[in-house]
């Protein structure tokens, strides 16, 4: 994020202003993961997910049993991505959570996991309930990329156990522009409460590792 909390300018693009050592940070932590979750906002953005491309990760994840590829799940209710979007053809398997509507049409090429979320289970959403259907296949550690809402949603029903912030030397600015959690926010006495794990400094960014502390 910039330096005042912006992971995007106000015209809600793709966030190019990182360095290469932070994708790499980011590489990092994707490659730990079974699997990655983000929202269908920050796919039409970027067209692409991030892959596992160091040979040394992809050894690591070979040596823990993992396949060489994170599952890339794509959270998008009404299903409405285009399918010619890059990311569709990039060499990940991929997955999507969304609604009975937001299934069809969609072919296995396209998305070799489907999730099928009850109407009861989607007003609000209930993560608990979602994450529990993921880790039944499996998915046992999930990398949550963004956007906002996504974190707002997770955060609030305590399903983020930890926060990576890499904070990039710019300032954005602007009520348009959006932060890395979104939505109605949280009050003083109610908002999630983090612990510093480690934190480093690299050229001009600043890494931060936060632990979500339990509710009292």
């Amino acid at each position: 994020m910039s330096l005042d909390g912006k992971i995007a300018d106000a015209q809600r693009g793709a966030a190019r202003f990182s360095s290469p050592a932070d994708l790499a940070h980011l590489e990092a932590q994707v490659a730990a993961a079974d699997g990655v979750l983000f929202g269908g906002g920050t796919l039409r953005a970027y067209g692409t997910t991030l892959s596992v491309r160091n040979p040394e990760l992809l050894a690591q994840r070979r040596q823990r049993g993992q396949s060489d590829q994170p599952i890339q799940i794509v959270w998008s209710p009404s299903g409405h991505l285009n399918p010619k979007l890059r990311f569709f053809r990039q060499p990940v398997p991929r997955g999507l959570v969304t609604t009975s509507a937001g299934a069809e049409g969609w072919k296995t090429d396209q998305f070799q996991y489907i999730w099928t979320i009850p109407e009861d289970k989607t007003h609000p959403w209930d993560w608990v309930w979602v994450l529990a259907q993921l880790k039944q296949a499996g998915i046992n550690t999930l990398a949550l990329l963004g956007g906002g809402g996504l974190a707002a949603d997770l955060l609030r029903c305590r399903c983020i156990h930890e926060v990576f912030i890499t904070v990039c030397p710019l300032i954005l600015g602007g009520t348009m522009a959006p932060t890395p959690v979104e939505g109605a926010g949280f009050l003083a006495d109610l908002a999630p409460r983090l612990t510093l794990l480690s934190n480093q400094t690299v050229g001009d960014e600043v890494f931060l590792h936060y632990r979500v502390l339990s509710p009292a």
